[in-house]
């Protein structure tokens, strides 16, 4: 039954996308916030959402929480639309949508050939982070979840490994061991921190204990590199500004709960920065 299912929503979103290809970016993108807006509250619980957005703002009034509710589906349903584009951003055709904070920093570590671990969460079209920095000549391996439809899930990971980034990681055991061989060949690697992850640890996160991926520490207690944090802002419905951080050198006695907390840190200043463009929908304080 579940594959019956998968391959009707399959079939459906093909048509979207071959819909959102003949519009162009501009209209397609705005026609697949439009979507998202109406379609999203039936597969996901607005009372969960509103109980996390009520977490890290406590005080905020209904209509704050209802315009951060609905643009977090607007811009779900832009980003769904725009992987029929990626192509076309991959290839320079959208350079004037996406505007690079910090390219020196960029610049420094191909220089160097350093690597590094950079970190995002799920903000704005967070697909662009590493295809930019893939693009900026960095040898970089993404760590990726694959989705439980298996149908969309081979056009997801095609199109994420041809206009992406080539070498895409499966989390899990396997991935972490595939990822550990990445890193000693000079490989830098790129994952999001803020999805509720099942081998993770239990960590500060807006004042309350989430499980959280440990790989970025890991990583750094390791092979004693640094953190480099991301983040990307939607702006002007199809434009981008992506700021690149200052590499973050840890003291090698930090443990890997001091440097998964720090990292937290740093996650909530983006999401209290920019809260309309954030994936709220994911119940990261089971």
């Amino acid at each position: 039954m579940s594959k019956l299912k998968y391959l009707i929503q399959f079939i459906l979103i093909i048509l979207f996308l071959f819909i959102f290809r003949i519009l162009g970016l501009k209209a397609a993108s705005s026609l697949g916030g439009k979507i998202f807006q109406i379609i999203g509250p039936i597969f996901r619980s607005k009372k969960l959402i509103q109980s996390n957005i009520k977490k890290v703002f406590p005080k905020i009034e209904s209509v704050q929480l209802n315009k951060i509710t609905s643009s977090m589906w607007n811009n779900y349903g832009r980003v769904f639309a725009e992987y029929v584009f990626m192509k076309n951003f991959r290839n320079n055709q959208f350079n004037d949508n996406i505007k690079i904070i910090g390219n020196d920093i960029f610049e420094e570590i191909k220089k160097n050939n350093q690597k590094v671990i950079f970190v995002s969460g799920h903000f704005s079209n967070f697909e662009l982070m590493a295809m930019q920095i893939e693009k900026a000549g960095i040898k970089l391996a993404a760590i990726y979840r694959p989705l439980n439809n298996i149908f969309v899930n081979k056009i997801m990971e095609r199109i994420r490994r041809k206009y992406i980034c080539k070498i895409q990681i499966k989390k899990g055991i396997g991935g972490l061991k595939e990822l550990l061989k990445l890193n000693k060949d000079g490989y830098s690697t790129a994952l999001m921190i803020d999805q509720r992850v099942s081998q993770g640890i239990k960590s500060n996160f807006f004042n309350e204990k989430a499980y959280t991926t440990t790989i970025p520490a890991q990583l750094v207690k390791k092979f004693k590199i640094p953190v480099v944090p991301i983040f990307i802002e939607r702006y002007e419905d199809i434009k981008f500004k992506m700021t690149v951080f200052k590499p973050i050198k840890f003291d090698e006695n930090q443990t890997i709960e001091d440097i998964t907390n720090q990292l937290n840190k740093i996650l909530e200043k983006m999401i209290i920065s920019e809260p309309n463009f954030w994936i709220w929908s994911h119940n990261r304080w089971k």
